[in-house]
C-alpha cells in the first residue's frame, strides 16, 4: 500500500495529512515530511491520521522522535485520529497520554 503525505499551513501551524499505511517501508516518507516542516522553522505540527489504515511501531517511533524535536524548539505535535484501530495502538503503548489526540483538525487547531 502506498502512503501519501500532504502539508498545508494554518497561520504558524503545519497540518500534515497522512493517508495509507505507515509501516517500516513508508515511515521514512512521513519522517521526511515532518523533518521538512521542522527544518523550515515550523515546530507546531498537527498530524492528521484520519486516512491511515495501519500504523506500526516504526510509525510510532517517527512520531515520538519528531515530538522530541519540536519540544526542543518550543513547539508541539498533536495527532488527529478517530479510527479505533489506530487509537488502540496509541492506548496500548501509553502514547495516548503523551500526545494530544483530537477528533478533527479543527479541534487540534483550537486546542
Amino acid at each position: 500500500m502506498e502512503l501519501t503525505v500532504t502539508t498545508s499551513h494554518h497561520d504558524d501551524v503545519s497540518v500534515v495529512t497522512v493517508a495509507g499505511e505507515v509501516d517500516v517501508y513508508t515511515a521514512a516518507q512521513l519522517r521526511a515530511a515532518l523533518d521538512e516542516e521542522i527544518a523550515a522553522g515550523r515546530p507546531c505540527l498537527v498530524v492528521d491520521l484520519e486516512q491511515v489504515t495501519f500504523l506500526d511501531s516504526t510509525g510510532l517511533g517517527v512520531l515520538v522522535g519528531r515530538l522530541k524535536l519540536v519540544r526542543n524548539q518550543s513547539g508541539w505535535l498533536k495527532i488527529v485520529c478517530s479510527n479505533d484501530r489506530i487509537l488502540r495502538v496509541f492506548r496500548i503503548t501509553g502514547l495516548d497520554k503523551v500526545f494530544g489526540i483530537h477528533a478533527s483538525v479543527a479541534d487540534a487547531l483550537a486546542a
